[in-house]
């Protein structure tokens, strides 16, 4: 397994432990289109603190989604910079920062994002394994017990209901501890009801770990959950 490079090594220093979770400054992201250039993101500047829960909302197409994979490391801008946790994320190569979120970043897609060909608990093993952890099937074992899924681990997401697949994303998420957890419309696939189960239950592993939450979302009731929120139309903070 690749080491992390020293850029990597330094975000994660004593050194860092006391800067803000998140700075974006002057971020901007354009891209190209038939009529030459279209802007996505303008000029945006925000700072997020450690444990701090924040929502990102705005209308379709209102680059929020886009906002997020910046945060991320998973594109880059056209300017500007993102800061976690004291460091420059793309002062670092691609190898640096795959790294970096490997080992401090947790995922929760719209999607779900599961691999198809492993079960549950070879899912939510996956990012313990890329670590190195020798101890992946058993805390693997005990997060899809957290989230009720402790009957299912053997099971394949095709045999999942949408809610149960979201839980074992969640158990995969949260299983590593990450400081920084980045959720992009993560009840956009379910119906009322069963979404409503999974936001607790985000929220409450949230709480339990001291996580910092990003959350986009187009649902004022999930918004409201958070400590903060960010509006955004046409890739502007409003």
């Amino acid at each position: 397994m690749r080491d992390i490079p020293e850029a990597s090594k330094s975000y994660v220093s004593d050194s860092n432990k006391s800067a803000p979770a998140i700075e974006v400054i002057d971020l901007s992201k354009r891209v190209a289109d038939a009529s030459g250039e279209l802007t996505i993101l303008h000029s945006v500047d925000f700072t997020v603190q450690a444990a701090e829960t924040l929502a990102i909302v705005g209308a379709s197409g209102s680059g929020k989604s886009t906002l997020l994979g910046l945060l991320a490391g998973l594109d880059s801008p056209s300017s500007g910079k993102v800061i976690l946790g004291g460091q420059d994320i793309f002062a670092l190569d691609e190898d640096g920062r795959a790294s970096l979120r490997k080992a401090r970043l947790g995922f929760v897609f719209q999607s779900f994002q599961l691999l198809a060909h492993l079960n549950a608990l070879e899912n939510v093993m996956l990012p313990l394994e890329l670590r190195g952890d020798d101890g992946a099937k058993d805390k693997a074992a005990a997060m899809l017990e957290r989230v009720g899924l402790s009957s299912r681990l053997k099971h394949y997401p095709k045999y999942l209901s949408g809610g149960e697949q979201q839980r074992v994303a969640l158990a995969r998420a949260f299983v590593t501890e990450p400081p920084l957890l980045f959720a992009d419309e993560p009840t956009g696939s379910l119906d009322a009801a069963t979404g409503e189960a999974v936001i607790q239950l985000m929220f409450e592993l949230n709480r339990e770990r001291g996580s910092t939450l990003v959350l986009v979302t187009h649902d004022p009731s999930i918004a409201a959950r958070c400590g903060r929120t960010i509006t955004i139309a046409a890739g502007r903070i409003v």
